[in-house]
């Protein structure tokens, strides 16, 4: 591929907003030189890397690359996610009125039996707070939702995702929220039991293979 072409690639991938998740995708991944021309980090890769980002639907042509367009789905969710209310144990413990010590305690214990979702973010652990209550304390009516969630080992990305977005399934509300409906309590309840049993099947099937 000669660098014409490997600039017509970059631009491709950028017109699409991809180009940033090239490296996590463990692809090659460019630079603009000061004339505005790219500079990819394995020259020797980009008809590889033209063949995969192609290679998906009837017309190879015009396809997008669906495995980078997950990850820049999942990259603004997460960008969604952490502009939502969460706590470190620092804050958690002010919350709280309680020590740091203490607070990381609790928050492990809950966590170990599945009654609080926990997310790593880079070299921090952060609380979610739509499980809390006001002051601090886990929420009694979302025990059930989370215990088979968390006991299925699902990603916790994917689990605060599923828990606070809208879905069809609960009309439009998100199931953290829906399961204070008594109308709805019992369906959030069944959905993320049936999720559990999906994602403990699944899992399964990968150590079986």
């Amino acid at each position: 591929m000669t660098p014409a072409d490997g600039d017509r690639l970059a631009t491709w991938l950028e017109d699409l907003g991809l180009a940033a998740h090239l490296g996590e995708a463990g692809l090659p991944t460019f630079t603009r030189d000061p004339s505005g021309l790219a500079v990819w980090t394995e020259p020797d890769r980009l008809d590889e890397l033209d063949r995969l980002l192609h290679s998906v639907g009837s017309e190879p042509e015009h396809a997008v690359p669906v495995g980078l367009v997950v990850l820049a789905r999942q990259a603004r969710l997460r960008t969604e996610l952490l502009a939502s209310p969460w706590f470190t144990y620092d804050t958690l413990a002010e919350v709280r009125g309680a020590s740091v010590d203490a607070t990381r305690y609790a928050v492990h214990k809950a966590a170990q039996t599945h009654r609080l979702l926990v997310v790593p973010v880079e070299e921090r652990t952060i609380v979610p707070a739509f499980q809390l209550l006001p002051d601090g304390e886990l929420r009694p009516d979302l025990a059930p939702v989370l215990e088979p969630l968390l006991a299925a080992r699902m990603d916790p990305w994917r689990a605060w995702a599923w828990l606070t977005q809208p879905a069809a399934l609960t009309l439009g509300q998100a199931p953290e929220r829906a399961v204070t409906d008594p109308d709805l309590t019992d369906l959030v309840l069944h959905a993320a039991v049936r999720l559990a049993e999906t994602l403990s099947r699944d899992s399964t099937s990968r150590q079986d293979r």
